[in-house]
Formats: C-alpha cells, sequence, structure tokens
C-alpha cells in the first residue's frame, strides 16, 4: 500500500519536467493526481499514460477563476484535496534590472507569487472538509542571495519564503502543514532550453563545477523530498523551508589538487 493511497494531490504545472515527475511519484504512491496546467494537451497525455487515478484540469495559475473551477472539479471527481504542490512557475529572460521590462516583472510575480496565494486560498476549505493536509511551495536557492540578470524570479521566490511562513501561521491549527522546497539547478526544460528563441538558456549562465556535487539535480531527486515533505513522515515540519542544491549555497568546493598535502 503506498504512502498517499486515496488522498488527492493537486500539482500545478503538472506537465513540465518537474511537475510530471512529482505526479508519476504520487501516483506510483497510491495517490490520486490531478495535472493541472495551462498546457491542456500535454496534461491529457499525461493523466492517459498514468491512467486510473489520474485527472487533467485546465489552470491558469493566475485566474481566480480557474482555480475555483479546478477545485470544484477535484473535488466532484475525488473528493476533498489533501495535498497541494504549488509547482507552476516562469523565468524571466535575462537582463539587468535597467532594461527588464515592466509587464516581465509582473508576468513572473503573477504566476509565481499570485499563483501560490491563489493557490493556497482555493484549497484551504476544501483540506478543512478532509480533515486537513499539506501545502508544498515550489521555491528556489534564488531566495537565499541576489542573481544578476534574474531579480523578477530572484525577488518572487524571496516572496514565497514570505507566504509559506504566513500560510503555516494560519493554517496550522487546521491541521494544514506549509513548507517551501528549494531546489538548486535541476536539469529541465526550464534550465535547459532558452527561456526566449535565440537567447541564451539559463543553464549557460551555470556551471556544475564548483558544487560539492558537482552535477545538475535530476527531477526525481527533487520528488523524494517532496513526497517526504507531504508524508505523515514530516508531521511535524510546517513553515520550514528545505534546501536541495548538491551544496551550491556552500560556495566553491575545495578541488583536490588544490588540497594541502599531509
Amino acid at each position: 500500500m503506498g504512502r498517499f493511497e486515496g488522498r488527492t494531490v493537486i500539482v500545478t504545472g503538472g506537465s513540465g519536467g518537474m511537475g510530471s515527475s512529482h505526479v508519476r511519484g504520487y501516483h506510483a504512491e497510491g495517490a490520486n493526481v490531478v495535472i493541472a496546467g495551462r498546457d491542456d494537451d500535454a496534461g491529457r497525455d499525461l493523466a492517459a499514460q498514468l491512467g486510473h487515478r489520474a485527472l487533467s484540469v485546465h489552470l491558469d495559475v493566475a485566474s481566480e477563476d480557474d482555480w475555483a473551477a479546478a477545485v470544484r472539479d477535484v473535488e466532484g471527481h475525488f473528493g476533498p484535496v489533501a495535498i497541494l504542490v504549488n509547482n507552476a512557475g516562469v523565468q524571466n529572460p535575462a537582463a539587468p534590472i535597467e532594461h527588464t521590462e515592466l509587464r516581465t516583472w509582473e508576468r513572473v510575480f503573477s504566476v509565481n507569487v499570485t499563483g501560490q496565494f491563489l493557490g493556497i486560498r482555493a484549497v484551504a476549505p476544501s483540506m478543512r472538509r478532509g480533515g486537513g493536509g499539506t501545502i508544498v511551495n515550489i521555491a528556489s536557492t534564488m531566495a537565499h542571495g541576489g542573481t544578476a540578470l534574474y531579480a523578477p524570479y530572484t525577488a518572487s521566490k524571496w516572496a514565497v519564503r514570505g507566504l509559506t511562513r504566513t500560510a503555516a501561521l494560519e493554517l496550522g491549527r487546521d491541521n494544514i502543514r506549509v513548507n517551501s522546497l528549494h531546489p538548486g539547478v535541476v536539469s529541465t526544460p526550464l534550465i535547459n532550453e532558452p527561456t526566449v528563441p535565440g537567447r541564451p538558456a539559463i543553464a549557460d549562465f551555470y556551471s556544475p563545477d564548483p558544487f560539492a556535487i558537482p552535477r545538475l539535480a535530476d527531477p526525481s531527486e527533487i520528488t523524494r523530498l517532496l513526497l517526504f515533505l507531504t508524508s505523515e513522515d514530516a508531521s511535524f515540519a510546517t513553515g520550514s523551508e528545505f534546501v536541495l542544491d548538491g551544496g551550491l549555497l556552500l560556495g566553491p568546493a575545495l578541488q583536490p589538487e588544490a588540497g594541502i598535502a599531509a
């Protein structure tokens, strides 16, 4: 019997690089999985691959109406929501602040921050009806420092930290836990493919060589931590930040050839 047998999970951006990994992970553990996102074709394809206990719903996370409709559809199909993974996110094209358009800033915040705010607001009543639940907001290691050329994304992920802690305080007595997960650089299309055609991919600005673990993360590694955080094994964790970054935030690792001989 899986850890999430009979529980209903919504994953936003559920057909994307990390999202699809999370959806598959929960499904393998017995959950009813909801693939929520704007790419309806990809969502339906993934749901068809998984078959039983999988549902695709259209969701623009920045839309109040979409959230209301999605939760209504999910409850009608599976019952109350037990787990929400606020995974949907967008990145800005690399540019200094002086050359970043206001519409870019607003778009990044509408998805990365407003989308998570609306998600929490929409699912909390459903979770109460089901006796509780757990929410994980996907943040980033960029929420722990500054990153040149990525002001909108960096600032949005800092905002997720405050949103998470506030939600944890407000919902804890309703048996709803809220945590944030902060991946480092994960090998997904968001990282490996250009944000805008003809512009460099984010991976072009990063080399894992200085990391203590000198490689990018695989999405499945993020999924495994997520499954733990939303399971009963993490029942005392709320308002906490979980970093999984291969040592990125530690700073450059000492290279063997630079070590001091004994």
